[in-house]
């Protein structure tokens, strides 16, 4: 119960923080790459905090072939989700995130993980829904291309992370080195393409509140997992992405066909259930 509930309360948190984000960079009070280091700079600091408290730098040389190929591929994937997230509906977005879940699946069928009969049918209802929705118009093709690159892409991140963690390094030394690349990119792209300093925006409360939320969602997601088995909480993080995603569309983005939207959310979240 306690693992559902932080769940909901950080994607909730993340919605608010995305929301905000979305909004200002289509009023363009702030770039895509301030929007993106405002998000990720709390939970660089959560990861050190948490380093220094357990004292848990692990970083082996073996890794630097995977962990090289990562550094490229989040690159790619933190610069195409925040013009998706720019660009693309809320729901859109979400809805096709889902997506990532069976490719990850395939990859653990590759991996000599057996798929069963209830996963191949999760998927099938996943798609299934999905293209329902495509073709009755409930989702938007602006910015889909990018909003499908960083689904599929994502596929690629999370298996080079789940092996480097799993063979050479601690999750604090390889996600804190990550973020710090990531953050030093969108700085460097903040300041000579947007002609922004991200660091100034902390001092406007607007900008500081979709921060604070930000980093807030992650260290609520970070526990959620102490409560409850892993299955669960990816359950219930796919769900309650899509659901807050749908309301903050509806009410605040003004998108359009939310109870088709939310029709096809029983079904995805059903595909879910059956894939975990």
């Amino acid at each position: 119960m306690f693992g559902v509930t932080f769940s909901a309360f950080g994607t909730f948190l993340h919605e608010v923080a995305t929301s905000i984000g979305k909004f200002e960079v289509r009023a363009q009070k702030e770039s895509i790459f301030t929007m993106g280091f405002l998000n990720m700079f709390w939970a660089f600091l959560f990861f050190l905090i948490l380093m220094f408290l357990r004292n848990s730098f692990i970083f082996s040389l073996a890794s630097l072939p995977t962990f090289t190929a990562r550094v490229f591929l989040e690159i790619l994937q933190t610069h195409s989700s925040l013009i998706a997230v720019s660009r693309a509906d809320r729901t859109t977005f979400s809805f096709v995130n889902i997506i990532t879940i069976p490719f990850l699946l395939l990859v653990d069928n590759i991996l000599g993980y057996k798929i069963g009969s209830l996963q191949l049918l999760g998927m099938g209802i996943i798609f299934v829904a999905l293209l329902f929705l495509f073709l009755k118009h409930g989702l938007k093709k602006e910015g889909l291309g990018f909003v499908l690159f960083s689904s599929i892409n994502a596929v690629a991140t999370i298996s080079l992370f789940k092996y480097n963690i799993t063979y050479f390094n601690s999750v604090e030394a390889e996600q804190s080195l990550i973020i710090a690349i990531l953050l030093f990119y969108l700085l460097m792209c903040a300041k000579f393409f947007a002609k922004e300093n991200p660091m100034q925006f902390f001092k406007k409360p607007l900008f500081f509140l979709q921060s604070a939320t930000s980093g807030a969602g992650s260290v609520a997601m970070s526990f959620a997992y102490v409560f409850a088995p892993a299955s669960i909480i990816v359950t219930a993080k796919r769900s309650f992405t899509i659901f807050w995603s749908i309301l903050s569309g509806s009410i605040y983005f003004h998108e359009k066909h939310t109870a088709l939207k939310f029709a096809a959310m029983i079904f995805l979240i059903l595909g879910v259930i059956l894939l975990i």
